[in-house]
C-alpha cells in the first residue's frame, strides 16, 4: 500500500471504516421493529383526538372523581405516557418476548428467565385494525413492588379511540398498597 506521512490508505480507511460503525451502532433503529410499534402507534392515535372531550373518572385510595373536560395533544401525551413507555422496540429486549398470532390477536409475552417491566402486550385486530391494546407493566424487589394494567379501546366504525383504562397499585415496604384507577370515555370535538 502506498504510504503518506507514515500512514497507509488500509490504515486510514479501518480508522474512518471503524468511526462510522461505531456511531451507526449507538442508533437504536431497525429495518422492521421486532414487535409492535406501541409507542408510533399511540403517538399517531393522539393526534386523532386533539381537542377531544372526554369523561374521565380517576379513583385513587377508593376516593372517586369525576371530570369532564377538552384534552390537547399535550394532554394526551401526558394522559397516555404509560403506553409509549411500554415500547418493547429497544435492541437490548430484542430477544425478551415471546409472540404469539392467534386469529385476530397479537401477544409479545416476556419469556420467564428475561428481565423487563413489560410483561406483556397484547393487540386485537377487526377487520385489519387495531381495536384494543392491552399491556401489563411490573417492578418487584424485595422492598417494592408496583403493578400498571392499561387498556385502549378503538371504535370500530371511526378506528378513533372510544375509551380506556389504566390501573396501577404500587406496595412499598411495611406500608399498605396504593391503588389508582384511571377510566376515560371520548366524546365528539370540541
Amino acid at each position: 500500500m502506498k504510504q503518506i506521512k507514515g500512514f497507509s490508505f488500509g490504515i486510514l480507511f479501518l480508522a474512518i471504516f471503524g468511526l462510522f460503525s461505531c456511531v451507526d451502532e449507538s442508533v437504536n433503529t431497525f429495518e422492521k421493529l421486532p414487535y409492535f410499534d406501541l409507542k408510533g402507534f399511540i403517538e399517531m392515535k393522539i393526534q386523532e383526538i386533539d381537542s377531544v372531550n372526554v369523561i374521565k373518572v380517576s379513583r385513587i385510595q377508593g376516593q372517586e372523581n369525576k371530570v369532564e373536560s377538552t384534552f390537547s395533544t399535550k394532554d394526551w401525551e401526558e394522559e397516555f405516557s404509560v403506553f409509549t413507555e411500554a415500547d418493547i422496540n429497544k435492541t437490548s429486549l430484542i430477544k425478551s418476548y415471546d409472540t404469539k398470532v392467534d386469529k385476530a390477536t397479537l401477544t409479545h409475552e416476556l419469556f420467564p428467565n428475561s428481565k423487563g417491566k413489560v410483561k406483556y402486550i397484547k393487540v386485537t385486530y377487526f377487520e385489519d385494525k387495531v381495536s384494543s391494546v392491552s399491556i401489563k407493566i411490573a417492578e418487584d424487589n424485595m422492598f417494592y413492588s408496583s403493578t400498571t394494567l392499561g387498556e385502549i379501546y378503538m371504535n370500530n366504525s371511526t378506528k378513533l379511540i372510544d375509551h380506556y383504562s389504566i390501573e396501577t397499585t404500587q406496595k412499598i415496604w411495611f406500608m399498605d398498597a396504593n391503588n389508582m384507577r384511571i377510566q376515560g370515555v371520548l366524546g365528539p370535538k370540541k
